[in-house]
């Protein structure tokens, strides 16, 4: 009772601390969240601030928001944003509520490493399983990353994605199926890219299943939880169209990601490639990306069908780098999920290069985009160049962690292999 009452303590320390600064640069810096909205590197066209506020303008003065190509989010944001006053003249509202989502994510990421699942699983226990951090620290690595911040202060959209994504898990490790779905199905709604989450989740969720109602065909399981997102999205879906009074909302939210109608400059490796690409070949590479970003799915849930929860892990790296629209944001989200497997630490190799390579990139992103955009010294080539070394070093860090994951579960199977150098052919 006393040790449960003392992690109680702690988190609501930590939580404070995190609001409180949050709250702290909001006051002092008051420009700040109006600059960072307007970086290409934290808002893009499917989850900016601004776009939303457009878009909110058009739905209060009973206007579709979907009208002149601006807006291209979510219609259920609309009245949630409705019920907070103009955040123009009171954005402190707005401040509150992205701190409460940061807040509920890094509760999430509390439980799951609290769960001790990364290290143990139902069909997999780690030589290494004692090296773990506690969910304080890992909520601690998450609330503080200047990523995280950055997020929170710039407002977008999709910090709810990412709360959906991690509750999800969360719901998934504590053995409540059903809920995990719902937030997925909220996930989906909001960002489209979550639904290829899906069957490593549904195998979380079976592995972890409590005894008292457990389901021992996993097909069976699957099918129930796949009906349960399909009826999940469907009511997202005929809510949304009593709210807009048509249909347009899905071409304009989910359309744009599947057909990459808006090439703003992102962090991604899409927009420049379709800025460059003859309108003849245009669907054929459409569909290629989207293969190759959904094709991970199904051979990392093969492969390493003993950790659905390292799966759940490499596929948001792997989406932060190759989804349509990616941002900081998304690679926080991967980072967030990286403290998890602290245990095979040791086995990474090109910890420093991956390090070395995101911060050179974090650092010289911004000042090449300046030279492209303001400046005018360079060119869209300045740009795209710091956006491949950013991919380059998240690509590192990717496989770099797959990597440890396969040495340390190689080394269960082997144990005289233990300490002993390999080499990948």
């Amino acid at each position: 009772m006393s040790r449960g009452k003392m992690h109680f303590q702690e988190t609501a320390g930590l939580y404070a601390a995190a609001a409180l600064l949050r709250l702290i640069l909001y006051a002092l810096f008051p420009g700040l969240p109006d600059l960072l909205t307007d970086r290409v590197e934290i808002s893009t066209p499917v989850t900016s601030f601004k776009r939303l506020q457009e878009g909110l303008f058009l739905y209060n003065h009973n206007v579709s928001p979907y009208d002149g190509g601006v807006y291209h989010q979510a219609p259920l944001l609309l009245p949630l944003f409705s019920l907070l006053p103009d955040p123009s003249r009171y954005p402190i509202f707005a401040y509150i509520l992205y701190i409460i989502v940061d807040l509920l994510s890094a509760d999430a990421l509390y439980k799951i490493a609290e769960s001790g699942e990364a290290g143990a699983s139902s069909l997999f226990t780690s030589a290494r399983k004692e090296r773990r951090w506690s969910g304080y620290i890992v909520a601690a690595i998450f609330l503080f990353n200047p990523f995280t911040i950055a997020t929170c202060m710039a407002r977008p959209t999709n910090v709810f994605t990412t709360c959906a994504i991690l509750h999800a898990i969360a719901k998934a490790v504590s053995g409540n199926p059903f809920t995990s779905m719902l937030a997925l199905s909220f996930a989906t709604y909001l960002s489209m890219y979550p639904i290829l989450l899906l069957p490593p989740l549904i195998l979380l969720a079976y592995d972890r299943q409590h005894a008292s109602r457990k389901t021992s065909s996993i097909l069976q399981f699957a099918g129930i939880n796949v009906l349960v997102v399909a009826l999940c999205l469907s009511v997202l879906f005929g809510v949304s169209y009593l709210l807009t009074g048509s249909w347009e909302f899905i071409a304009s939210t989910y359309g744009i990601q599947l057909t990459l109608t808006d090439l703003t400059p992102n962090v991604g490796l899409w927009w420049y490639f379709f800025v460059e690409m003859f309108d003849s070949f245009r669907a054929f590479f459409l569909a290629v990306f989207w293969l190759h970003l959904s094709c991970y799915v199904g051979g990392l849930s093969i492969r390493i069908r003993t950790q659905p929860l390292a799966v759940l892990t490499i596929l948001l790296g792997i989406f932060a780098i190759f989804k349509p629209y990616p941002s900081i944001a998304d690679t926080n989200l991967f980072l967030a999920m990286v403290p998890l497997f602290r245990h095979v630490f040791p086995l990474l190799r090109y910890s420093f290069v991956a390090a070395s390579t995101i911060l050179y990139s974090t650092f010289l992103g911004p000042a090449f985009y300046y030279l492209w955009i303001y400046a005018g010294s360079g060119n869209a080539n300045f740009f795209y160049a710091i956006t491949l070394v950013w991919s380059l070093g998240q690509s590192l860090l990717v496989s770099d962690l797959t990597f440890a994951i396969l040495r340390d579960e190689w080394e269960v199977e082997r144990p005289e292999m233990v300490g002993k150098e390999i080499r990948q052919i």
